[in-house]
């Protein structure tokens, strides 16, 4: 694996500027409430014709007992746990509801806990949530099973009882261990307990362990993140995210407390990736789409070199299952092409189920260029390369006209219909995938994006 490349101050400023993360497309401020519960309802009901074809599920578990200041999350605080009995139950006929429109396709190669934090609930709870998921649902053969957790509320016994349910794959939010950093962000999480919760879990079983870092938080010093960065390796765990700090304070105003003078921009701020990356390349590691890295022997990095990586909304994976069914208060479903979002606030969310009425607040049906665009721009994304097919020359041809001009910047090459981006338009791909956003190009108001670097 190569060094991270050399970039100047002015190529930085040059990229640097608000872009989607590219997590769906079209992004998520094209969808809107035209797409709505009945809409959602038919899709759903297509699905189900191909009963043999697993799903994808995923459950929005959004309490948290503290509100983090760099949280992009939607979350609700809670200390009591009790506050979740009453979303279970609204899970449970979101579930009926959902599992009636689907009819005889009812198996699942990923399911994923997110959040907030998912192991806020109590084993009961967990172990209701299990239950009520096994009434409507069954996993495929070898089925991915992940959950996010947080090592200030996840004890062994949690750990053994998702273990117990088939649960194989764990996330782990870390951001900095620097106690000044940690501090700002109200994230106290010592080096010794995050140590000790991977060792937990790994004995039990759990594997394809990952752990995330944010790189543009405030306080951040070059010397400090070299040494979160040496922590982690004594960790080793087989993934680590490393995420740039999104700063969205119209979006996520609790933001707004965070100290702006002490974030670390553009070239300081690309800095502490590129050591990120030296880091973990130099410890063995394969760097995996924009933000990840992964043991040799990982899948993501054996997909990655087959280039059949694949992207949705709960990170990279090599089973990109048809359809995407989400659960809970704005969780995002992918389905039949067609992406659906429920509300985000808890009340609404749990008024219209009691209703026994699908919680949809907005989604988008995919065009016919949409889904090529995003197939364009997910192979850019996660495997760094794209062949535009025997009629894309002539499909994409303002596209590739807008590319030569990175190409003579060094980002990428082409090569007839074929695009490989270089060390450097890895580092900037998300400006290379924007080239093909047609609805960049047509917007007329503001876009709410965090920062390219």
């Amino acid at each position: 694996m190569s060094a991270f490349p050399q970039i100047d101050a002015a190529t930085v400023a040059r990229y640097d500027h608000p872009g989607p993360r590219y997590t769906s497309y079209p992004t998520a401020p094209e969808w809107g409430t035209l797409f709505g519960r009945a809409e959602y309802a038919q899709r759903l009901l297509e699905a189900g014709r191909d009963a043999a074809a697993p799903l994808s599920l995923y459950f929005h578990i959004p309490f948290c007992r503290q509100m983090c200041s760099f949280c992009g999350c939607n979350v609700v605080i809670a200390r009591d746990q009790s506050r979740a009995d009453d979303y279970l139950q609204c899970l449970s006929k979101e579930m009926e509801l959902v599992a009636q429109q689907l009819g005889k396709r009812r198996s699942f190669s990923q399911l994923h806990f997110g959040g907030g934090t998912p192991t806020f609930l109590s084993e009961p709870q967990l172990a209701r949530l299990w239950a009520m998921i096994r009434r409507h649902f069954q996993p495929a053969p070898l089925a991915e099973l992940a959950v996010e957790v947080n090592p200030l509320v996840t004890t062994a016994s949690q750990l053994r009882l998702l273990r117990s349910f088939g649960f194989n794959r764990l996330s782990m939010g870390v951001q900095d261990f620097d106690p000044a950093v940690q501090e700002i962000i109200h994230r106290p999480q010592s080096f010794e307990l995050t140590s000790n919760t991977v060792a937990e879990a790994r004995r039990i079983g759990f594997r394809g362990i990952n752990l995330d870092l944010i790189y543009g938080l405030p306080a951040q010093r070059p010397e400090t993140w070299q040494r979160t960065l040496e922590q982690v390796l004594e960790i080793r765990p087989d993934r680590v995210a490393v995420y740039s700090f999104a700063y969205v304070p119209k979006m996520k105003p609790h933001q707004r407390k965070l100290p702006v003078e002490a974030m670390p921009r553009g070239e300081a701020k690309l800095s502490l990736f590129r050591s990120a990356y030296n880091t973990f390349v130099g410890a063995g590691y394969r760097p995996i789409g924009m933000d990840h890295f992964a043991l040799p022997e990982d899948e993501l990095a054996i997909a990655q070199e087959a280039r059949t990586l694949w992207r949705n909304f709960q990170g990279y994976t090599i089973r990109s299952a048809t359809d995407v069914v989400a659960f809970g208060a704005s969780s995002i479903s992918d389905v039949q092409g067609a992406y659906a979002q429920n509300t985000h606030r808890l009340a609404d969310y749990g008024s219209l189920i009691a209703r026994s009425q699908l919680a949809t607040e907005r989604g988008i049906v995919l065009t016919e260029d949409d889904r090529r665009r995003r197939q364009v721009i997910t192979d850019l994304m996660c495997n760094f390369w794209v062949d535009l097919g025997s009629d894309g020359l002539s499909y994409f041809a303002a596209e590739l006209e807008e590319l030569r001009k990175l190409e003579t910047e060094g980002l990428l090459r082409i090569d007839r219909a074929e695009i490989l981006l270089t060390s450097l338009g890895r580092v900037f791909v998300r400006n290379v995938a924007m080239v093909f956003d047609a609805y960049l190009r047509a917007a007329s108001g503001q876009r709410t994006f965090s920062m390219a670097v």
